[in-house]
């Protein structure tokens, strides 16, 4: 496994074979029952414990992070703590997770006699999926509510992100964990996906990656809950009373940061003629001011995660400037480096217009009124966030109201977190939903006791 520049051997390891992944699976259904009668608080122990030797490891894994997926070393520190704080909360929040009471005779009627104990249990094996922009954080967000749980986990990391989450693996095996409890798979997405998803142990699958790959996992997996956490092409609407120095901070934050390899990222701007051109030269003032370079240098752009990253996004550049899109600022590449790009004057008729690049490139789509900003931002199949930029808070629910997404921020870029916070894709953003409460609830099933007094 080599750096994201591809300069730097930063480790190795084994591709697993069908057999081995079955073998794995076996490993943590077998163990599945055991793991589910250990005390709640002793399994809320063993992950406040992960948390530990996490922030004890923090510089290794944080070097690693950087090195692999291209990430700054403060960034890259910053999801270690964030992660550690998400695995306490998870445990906390696991301890706190009770039943439920319900009497016969509160429904017209039932039978007094009749007493309801509700129960949550946990589902079984978890095949947890992580993506390679955040291979931490997005990883524990998965693997931590399922063990609290009592389900045992099946973690298959991306490619660019394995050594990452091996890593973080060895460290929860550091704890008293059993050690069957989490078994860490590798080996190509083409030769062991159809095989993980659809294995029979298998009894969830959480899944964060691509919008087609999780298609087809949702396709395949049947009759088992799955959660997907997909792609995004979250819009920023901009109306003619915004306060545009707020906008433009934001704006420039939720679209350049990491390169916009975030699902979360700002990737439309959606702006009222009356202040287009005010909004383009603010914003252009700013990218011009966003550094370009190398990961290690705390550059805040740099390389995509891979050349073809690069070409794809380079590609729907070129494809809305010969279409008559107008470059505000960028349009550079060096390398798998995609400089900060603006592009004004994009119209439906250009594929960055509802495109997911993944990378840092922004368009500017003018409109004459809201109607127009909300049909825009609906035509679009994905339906992750949006942000709307307005002082008008009573109008801002009210749009937020029609558009078809899982979260609207107001006066503020569209962003995951805090992590105990609802995370939620419509369309074709997503399946289910996450955040710490939510992600425990998806991972167990309700067990009903019957007394007959």
């Amino acid at each position: 496994m080599y750096s994201v520049t591809g300069e730097t051997e930063l480790g190795k390891v084994s591709l697993m074979s069908q057999d081995e992944v079955n073998q794995a699976i076996q490993k943590a259904d077998s163990i599945q029952k055991h793991w589910k009668n250990y005390n709640l608080h002793d399994r809320a122990k063993i992950l406040h414990d992960w948390a530990d030797r996490l922030v004890e490891k923090q510089e290794d894994l944080a070097f690693m992070i950087s090195h692999e997926v291209g990430k700054g070393i403060a960034a890259a520190r910053k999801e270690v703590v964030r992660t550690a704080d998400l695995i306490r909360y998870t445990a906390e929040e696991g301890v706190r997770a009770q039943g439920d009471i319900m009497r016969g005779d509160s429904f017209k009627g039932g039978s007094s006699s009749k007493l309801a104990m509700v129960e949550q249990e946990p589902l079984g094996v978890v095949l947890a999926i992580s993506p390679f922009n955040y291979p931490v954080n997005l990883a524990a967000s998965k693997i931590a509510p399922a063990l609290v749980t009592g389900n045992t986990v099946v973690f298959k990391p991306a490619s660019q992100g394995t050594l990452s989450g091996k890593l973080m693996i060895e460290a929860l095996l550091e704890t008293n964990i059993p050690k069957e409890v989490i078994q860490f798979i590798t080996g190509k997405g083409s030769e062991i996906g159809d095989f993980l998803v659809t294995h029979p142990k298998i009894n969830m699958v959480t899944f964060t990656g691509s919008t087609k790959t999780g298609q087809a996992i949702a396709e395949k997996t049947r009759m088992i809950p799955v959660v997907l956490e997909l792609g995004g092409k979250d819009p920023a609407l901009v109306l003619k009373d915004a306060d545009l120095d707020l906008a433009v901070k934001q704006i420039v934050s939720g679209a350049f940061s990491y390169s916009g390899q975030r699902c979360t990222a700002i990737k439309r701007v959606l702006v009222q003629n009356e202040i287009a051109e005010d909004l383009v030269q603010k914003l252009k003032v700013e990218i011009e001011k966003l550094t370009v370079g190398s990961y290690k240098e705390e550059a805040d752009i740099s390389p995509l995660i891979n050349e073809q990253a690069a070409d794809y996004v380079e590609e729907l550049i070129q494809e809305a400037v010969e279409k008559g899109a107008r470059v505000a600022v960028g349009n550079k590449r060096k390398e798998n480096i995609i400089h900060p790009t603006l592009l004004d004057f994009v119209n439906e008729d250009m594929r960055v217009a509802w495109e997911e690049p993944f990378g840092p490139v922004l368009p500017i789509i003018r409109v004459q009124t809201e109607k127009e900003m909300i049909k825009l931002a609906n035509l679009s199949e994905y339906g992750l966030q949006a942000s709307i930029f307005t002082k008008d808070v009573q109008k801002a629910i009210e749009l937020g109201a029609e558009l078809e997404v899982g979260s609207v921020q107001l006066n503020a870029k569209t962003e995951r977190g805090p992590d105990h916070f609802p995370f939620i894709g419509a369309k074709s953003s997503g399946l289910g939903s996450q955040g710490v409460r939510r992600s425990i609830e998806s991972m167990t099933r309700d067990k009903l006791f019957v007394l007959n007094l």
